[in-house]
């Protein structure tokens, strides 16, 4: 049985080795700079800085969506921001990408956002159609990113 549900501050090791698993299957574990404790005190103090939405799978973590809320002068209004959308290997094709994503709605809808938004990347044909079966649209766009300094140092 899939069960979706907000992480908890208990969850962080669990969503961090999740976290892990994606990037290892994107090949992108040097890009991970993060800790447990750094998103224990961005994600789960007085002001949390993301969420995160945990899919258990028969009581197993078998996936999660992770998010951050933002603002668009052109919409004038804040919007959901994916930044991960993931599910293990073991649980693939049992609909709980569907899930999170059914959730993530329900839960932008609940804080009154009328968008969400999140990267794909362009050969992940897969992925396309699934977001698309959602009735996602795509919109190609270059991504650019500009690391102006060391993370957590100040300007």
């Amino acid at each position: 049985m899939i069960e979706i549900r907000p992480a908890t501050e208990q969850d962080v090791e669990v969503f961090y080795s999740l976290m892990l698993e994606e990037a290892e299957h994107h090949n992108a574990l040097q890009h991970v700079h993060t800790t447990p404790s750094e998103l224990r005190r961005a994600g789960f103090g007085k002001a949390p800085q993301f969420g995160v939405l945990l899919a258990l799978f028969d009581g197993e973590p078998a996936g999660y969506v992770s998010y951050t809320v933002n603002y668009s002068i052109w919409l004038g209004a804040h919007f959901m921001m994916i930044d991960d959308v993931f599910v293990t290997a073991r649980y693939r094709g049992r609909k709980i990408g569907e899930a999170l994503m059914a959730r993530a709605r329900e839960v932008a809808l609940a804080a009154g956002h009328t968008r969400i938004r999140w990267g794909v990347e362009s050969d992940n044909e897969g992925a396309i159609r699934f977001y698309q079966r959602l009735g996602a649209s795509l919109h190609t766009k270059g991504l650019c990113t500009w690391d102006v300094g060391d993370a957590g140092s100040e300007p």
